[in-house]
C-alpha cells in the first residue's frame, strides 16, 4: 500500500530552523511530483512548495520564498522541506503530497490533482 510518512515537526521559536521529511513507500517514487501543503487553525489548506519528478524544478508560495527549500532524494524515496527564519504565521499542520506525472520539469501542484496524502506533522512557532 502507498504510504507517505512525515517526520520532523515540533515546537520552535521564531527565527529558528526546522527540517521536515516525508518517506514514501508503495509507489514508483520518481513518477510523482512531490510537495508540501499546510493548514492552520481556522484556515483552508494551502500550497507551500512543490518539486518535479527529478527535482530539477521547484515552486513556492510567495510567503515562504527565500526561507523554505524543498528537495528530494529519489534513491531514498524521500522529500524534504528545510524551513529557515520561521515565523509564528508558519504555525500549521504540514502534509506531504504526491501527484502522478508523465511529464518532466513541472513543480506546481493543486489540491485537486493530489493522488496521495501523508498524515501530517505539526509545526508550532512561538514568539
Amino acid at each position: 500500500q502507498v504510504q507517505l510518512a512525515e517526520s520532523g515537526g515540533g515546537l520552535v521559536q521564531a527565527g529558528d530552523s526546522m527540517r521536515l521529511s516525508c518517506a514514501a513507500s508503495g509507489l514508483s517514487f520518481s513518477n510523482y511530483a512531490m510537495g508540501w501543503f499546510r493548514q492552520a487553525p481556522g484556515k483552508e489548506r494551502e500550497f507551500v512548495a512543490g518539486i518535479s519528478r527529478t527535482g530539477i524544478s521547484t515552486y513556492y508560495r510567495n510567503s515562504v520564498k527565500g526561507r523554505f527549500t524543498i528537495s528530494r532524494d529519489n534513491a531514498k524515496n524521500t522529500v524534504y522541506l528545510q524551513m529557515n527564519s520561521l515565523k509564528p504565521e508558519d504555525t500549521a499542520d504540514y502534509s506531504c503530497a504526491a501527484e502522478f506525472r508523465t511529464t518532466f520539469g513541472v513543480a506546481t501542484m493543486t489540491l485537486e490533482g493530489i493522488d496521495y496524502w501523508g498524515q501530517g506533522t505539526q509545526v508550532t512557532v512561538s514568539s
